[in-house]
């Protein structure tokens, strides 16, 4: 499916359950119980254990893709920066995105970094987010344990992007 055959937001939740999914609490893991991407973490007043797929599509659609302005994006970074907001926080997300523009990375979206955004062709936004995103990554602590998924991850960003612009 090509994003003009669906809604941009379905299609990007679609892609993003591929990389995350059932119930998991993994000691290592900074977010603590998680189920669809959705820690307990970030959710502290939730039942992760219960949380259901619709549930975790609601939250992704109010608290992220809303939040990183994804509306107004070409869809190949909108799904891009969902998927690192996801993984790593809205605010990472926006700053190592304003990092691979060239604008200030203050964590807010705001017309300097549209217009930058605006200016800028996807592909270069794709590979420039990516390449972000992994120096980010491989400097976490816990990039020895999972490191190897993360690169996989982005790696098939990387082929979405391809194929999205």
């Amino acid at each position: 499916m090509t994003p003009l055959e669906g809604a941009p937001f379905d299609l990007a939740f679609d892609r993003l359950i591929g990389h995350e999914g059932g119930y998991v609490n993994d000691p290592d893991d900074p977010g603590g119980e998680t189920k669809w991407g959705i820690s307990k973490r970030s959710y502290p007043h939730l039942d992760i254990a219960a949380l259901t797929r619709e549930e975790a599509r609601e939250i992704y659609l109010r608290d992220f893709w809303s939040r990183i302005n994804a509306d107004r994006l070409p869809f190949s970074i909108a799904y891009q920066l969902l998927d690192f907001a996801i993984n790593s926080g809205i605010e990472t997300a926006v700053r190592y995105f304003q990092r691979a523009l060239g604008v200030a990375d203050d964590g807010w979206w705001g017309p300097r970094s549209q217009g930058r955004a605006d200016a800028t062709s996807e592909t270069d936004m794709v590979m420039l987010l990516n390449a972000e995103r992994l120096d980010f990554m491989t400097r976490l602590r816990n990039w020895p344990n999972h490191g190897r998924g993360w690169a996989r991850r982005i790696a098939g960003n990387l082929r979405y992007g391809a194929a999205d612009t």
